[in-house]
């Protein structure tokens, strides 16, 4: 009998379950650091769950610094922005506006609720109160626009009657982000909830018009 070949290409050996979570670790991340969109994001961990050997994971990982090499600064950032005491709970625009945006303190539960009139509410430069919060978003032919930032966990569950509520932000967030819950109902209105990049720092930018009621 001839004896065995010498040791097997690494890159063609099969991997594990746990080498795949890593890679994923490293492509979550790379997200939360910038160094790749959150569209690329979902493409590459459907490669790294879908790889067979070490050279299929190569591929999706082989360009970015391994998880840990280095303190992430965008980790970092996310604890930070967790705490602080919320000053408002709700916000109501009948027949007006009303909007919240810039610096504030997101409470656990927050209320909007618009009457023939339309509500904004911004988190990208928000602090939240705790690692989870949760909207209720109630409109009646008006509509309520939420805007929060790429890289927090977003739950978007209401339902419309008549009406639109928008579901398409829902996704995963980077490690260590908060998470947003949205629920709540829209009657011949709307509720659209949307990803933008967060801002450059500005002062706040708070109230409404007429009708707008906040607290």
């Amino acid at each position: 009998m001839s004896e065995l070949s010498g040791p097997a290409d690494h890159g063609l050996m099969r991997v594990s379950d746990s080498d795949r979570e890593q890679a994923a670790e490293v492509l979550r991340e790379a997200a939360g650091q910038g160094r790749i969109s959150f569209d690329e994001l979902d493409e590459r961990l459907e490669a790294a769950y879908a790889a067979k050997t070490y050279a299929d994971l190569a591929t999706v990982t082989r360009d970015l610094p391994q998880a840990g090499q280095a303190p992430s600064p965008a980790r970092a950032a996310q604890v930070s922005r967790i705490g602080g005491t919320p000053r408002s709970k709700f916000s109501v625009a009948v027949m007006s506006g009303a909007r919240r945006m810039g610096r504030w303190v997101v409470p656990r539960t927050y209320v909007a609720v618009a009457v023939m009139g339309g509500i904004e509410l911004d988190l990208r430069e928000a602090q939240f109160s705790e690692a989870e919060v949760t909207l209720h978003a109630y409109t009646v032919m008006g509509g309520i626009e939420i805007t929060v930032p790429e890289d927090v966990e977003v739950d978007v569950s209401g339902m419309a009657f008549m009406g639109g509520f928008d579901h398409n932000a829902s996704a995963p967030g980077v490690p260590g982000a908060p998470r947003v819950r949205v629920l709540g109902f829209a009657f011949m209105g709307g509720v659209d909830v949307r990803r933008k990049p967060v801002k450059a720092r500005r002062a706040p930018l708070e109230g409404g018009g007429p009708g707008a009621i906040e607290g």
